[in-house]
């Protein structure tokens, strides 16, 4: 019995008001019958010396039937009392035990990975919350956020899978043509394999890319960097296969635009993956401008295209990795869906903002971020 009692919560509440009760009566009992006599005897001489004096067997009598009638009256008081607290105990008891029980059998059903699991929250306005409130709502938040890391777990492993699939697949079949003597053991077919190797190699780097950014595993030269020697970098690096495209790529940094606070590399990483986007979701014979700009504390940089475009609907999740807007792209054909998503950390890493707009699709679109000005 001891022990059911130890393990239990509503016995323990209920055993700890108890106690409180106990207590309460003792002490009442106490005080009574050390303020009784002395204020019985004070009263009646008073009521003697009115009276012209009273025998002090009349006295004793008085005083008996008088203590008689006290005891009586806390006795059916202290029982009225204790029936009354006994209530309300196991009521308060039952109102904490009852949500506290839920979210003991919630996070056991979470623990064997249900995590879809919720509890009622008392109460519906969360400032005026109590403490069970709170932390049924806490638990609540707990859930959903274990709930979505469980599933960004599961779309990566699905994602990577079948990022992996497609190249392997290549590289097996060539193998297999090779051995059957269907393809020609020649520079091509090396070449071929060489390239579908090296996809994997690039999305094993990504991978890992994507991995150190999310955890905050890499470290930032900040320092006063020119949006101009950035810009410049990009235009360097990307202005020929522009021009093997057919595309017009033009730039709009004012020269008296201040430098930015930020790590030069990274930011140039930033700009050639928003701009080799471009480069890639562009059609030739269209434009893409890139665009630098002050506002308040921060410099606004722009990179505009007048490609495929983004539906509204796939706007708040660009930058989620291996997000595609077009289910349907292979990884040669649309990316592995990581650099958008390394872009994004990198940019707020470095205390700015990273966001998307595009009228949509077939409209193009344009792809903004924020820097601190040094």
């Amino acid at each position: 019995m001891l022990r059911k009692i130890r393990r239990h919560l509503t016995w323990k509440l209920f055993l700890s008001y108890l106690v409180v009760i106990v207590v309460g009566v003792g002490v009442l009992a106490s005080t009574t019958q050390l303020v009784v006599p002395p204020a019985f005897q004070r009263h009646m001489a008073s009521m003697a010396s009115m009276m012209g004096g009273m025998g002090s067997s009349q006295e004793t009598t008085y005083f008996a039937n008088f203590r008689r009638a006290v005891n009586e009256s806390l006795a059916l008081a202290a029982l009225a009392s204790f029936l009354a607290a006994v209530a309300a105990s196991l009521l308060v008891s039952w109102r904490v035990v009852v949500p506290v029980r839920a979210m003991l059998a919630a996070s056991r059903r979470m623990a064997t990975g249900h995590y879809a699991e919720r509890v009622s929250v008392p109460g519906t306005i969360p400032g005026e919350l109590d403490e069970l409130g709170q932390l049924a709502l806490s638990f609540n938040q707990m859930a959903a956020t274990l709930e979505s890391t469980e599933a960004r777990r599961r779309d990566l492993i699905a994602n990577v899978a079948h990022e992996l699939r497609t190249p392997l697949a290549s590289i097996q079949g060539y193998m297999e043509g090779l051995m059957d003597g269907v393809v020609p053991a020649d520079a091509t077919t090396y070449e071929k394999v060489h390239r579908e190797a090296g996809r994997l190699q690039q999305l094993v780097q990504d991978l890992q890319e994507l991995s150190q950014v999310e955890a905050g595993a890499f470290t930032l030269d900040l320092h006063a960097v020119p949006v101009a020697t950035l810009v410049a970098t990009v235009v360097t690096r990307l202005g020929l296969q522009f021009e093997e495209k057919g595309i017009d790529l033009t730039t709009d940094v004012p020269s008296d635009l201040p430098p930015v606070r930020a790590d030069e590399d990274r930011t140039g990483q930033v700009l050639l993956n928003l701009v080799g986007n471009a480069l890639h979701y562009t059609q030739t014979g269209a434009s893409v401008r890139l665009t630098a700009r002050k506002e308040g504390a921060e410099v606004h940089l722009a990179v505009k295209d007048t490609g495929t475009g983004i539906r509204a609907e796939h706007l708040p999740h660009v930058f989620e990795r291996f997000y595609r807007v077009d289910r349907s792209r292979s990884r040669v054909g649309g990316g592995s869906g990581i650099g958008l998503t390394i872009a994004k950390h990198l940019v707020e890493a470095q205390g700015g903002r990273i966001w998307a707009e595009s009228p949509g699709s077939g409209q193009g679109s344009t792809f903004h971020f924020t820097l601190p000005a040094a």
